[in-house]
């Protein structure tokens, strides 16, 4: 069983570009563009890359800095140690940058992460490396083949318009306060921002008996 994961606004509660671009009174600029992105109103590829020429210059240390301090979603501790423990693997597929996704890692105990790199040029944050595009679904099938994970044992939890081509390749598609065009394509949404809830929609869907630990 394979549990595929966005990061902003599902394993962590924040977007790190906006919050990134408080240090430098950009906030607004760049959650207008990013708002856009996650609705699927612009080209994301397009936005993502307007957002770094928008923040460029900001010194690495505060992009570390920022990235250390992103909230972890509450919940994500126990579904990923629930998950674990019986066995799944876990993936996070994420439109942002590994300077934010490798502490996930260890965190949350992750099998593997796909996301984009931040490029610094003496020291200064100067550009994108974009290994996710739109179509995060080519990233994960990589992971799929070599675990040779069928799609009924596939489950999906997202948030954004640039998640979507996910549920192509899974039996269960949670919408995690998403926006509404992936609720239309979700199989079940789910509204409350804790991820322990999706353990009894997990169970009911694949008739297994999933319990969280005690642990807070």
């Amino acid at each position: 069983m394979l549990a595929i994961f966005d990061v902003e606004g599902v394993l962590y509660d924040a977007e790190y570009l906006p919050t990134l671009a408080r240090t430098i009174n950009k906030e607004e600029e760049i959650w207008a563009i990013t708002k856009k992105g996650i609705q699927g109103s612009i080209n994301w590829e397009e936005g993502l890359t307007k957002r770094i020429e928008l923040l460029k210059g900001i010194d690495f240390e505060t992009c570390k800095q920022v990235a250390d301090s992103l909230p972890i979603m509450p919940g994500a501790r126990k579904a990923c140690k629930t998950l674990k423990d019986a066995g799944w693997k876990l993936m996070a597929v994420s439109g942002g940058f590994t300077i934010m996704t490798d502490r996930l890692k260890d965190e949350l105990n992750l099998d593997h992460i796909y996301a984009n790199e931040l490029i610094f040029k003496d020291g200064k944050l100067d550009g994108v490396k974009i290994n996710v595009d739109s179509d995060k679904a080519k990233s994960a099938r990589v992971k799929i083949e070599e675990w040779n994970i069928p799609k009924d044992q596939i489950l999906v939890i997202v948030d954004g318009a640039n998640d979507i081509k996910l549920f192509d390749i899974c039996n269960l598609g949670i919408a995690y306060c998403a926006q509404e065009l992936v609720k239309n394509l979700a199989t079940t949404i789910l509204d409350e921002k804790d991820l322990t809830k999706i353990i009894p929609i997990i169970n009911e869907h694949f008739s297994i008996s999933l319990s969280t630990p005690a642990f807070s």
